[in-house]
């Protein structure tokens, strides 16, 4: 395609996108909710005119949905997340809160079970064995477990005010679904706890097409973020 045919149709993409008001709340951990703030706010580091994270937010909206089940019919389907939610769970997967300090060597073999992940090399850090994970009372720890009883994937989620957002997510590949169950069991919880308008899943248009054909089958949709700091 022509670059500036490309840039074009991107430009008007991002005009089009709806805009989500994302609100962090410091006095839920002070020191941390600032430090995401100013993470979030900083310029792109490749475009940067525009804030990082501001432009193609990948989010679900929560509170448009309304509950669970309004959810699971959002995302049915034949090769849809409900489906293969409900494939992992038939095969024995359960969602767990977890103390990861309680599972290194199992993170840890998630974690260089690939050498790449979306064409991607994995990180340094992925690569080296934690001693001790630290735990902020604002986040929630989870991890899938299989019919073994052996943690296979994992998610860390933080609860900054109006939305909460993933901060790691990442499991072992096989094609049992459980990276779908994982995201659908925790929105799950979202619901019942009634914290969260948004759900963050990082953002869109630097994802590889793999991983924005995971988003979109989950629910999540581009948005242009707009962040306040109370």
């Amino acid at each position: 395609m022509n670059p500036i045919l490309h840039h074009y149709r991107l430009l008007s993409d991002i005009i089009r996108l709806p805009v989500a008001h994302l609100h962090f709340d410091s006095a839920i951990h002070p020191t941390d909710i600032r430090a995401t703030y100013r993470y979030y706010t900083k310029p792109h580091p490749r475009y940067k005119l525009i804030r990082n994270k501001t432009i193609g937010a990948a989010l679900l909206d929560l509170g448009s949905l309304g509950n669970q089940n309004d959810y699971l019919e959002f995302i049915k389907g034949k090769n849809a997340g409900a489906h293969h939610a409900r494939r992992a769970r038939a095969r024995g997967y359960q969602l767990r809160h977890i103390d990861r300090n309680a599972y290194i060597d199992d993170i840890y073999a998630v974690n260089t079970s690939l050498e790449e992940r979306q064409g991607r090399p994995m990180d340094a850090k992925y690569r080296e064995k934690s001693a001790a994970f630290d735990t902020l009372a604002h986040f929630s720890y989870y991890g899938v477990f299989n019919a073994e009883n052996r943690l296979v994937a994992y998610a860390n989620l933080g609860h900054y005010g109006n939305f909460s957002s993933f901060s790691q997510l990442i499991g072992i590949r096989n094609n049992d679904g459980i990276m779908h169950m994982m995201v659908v069991d925790i929105v799950e919880q979202l619901f019942a706890q009634g914290r969260a308008r948004y759900l963050m899943y990082d953002t869109f248009f630097g994802a590889q097409p793999g991983l924005q054909t995971f988003k979109k089958i989950l629910g999540f949709r581009p948005y242009r973020a707009r962040y306040t700091l109370q």
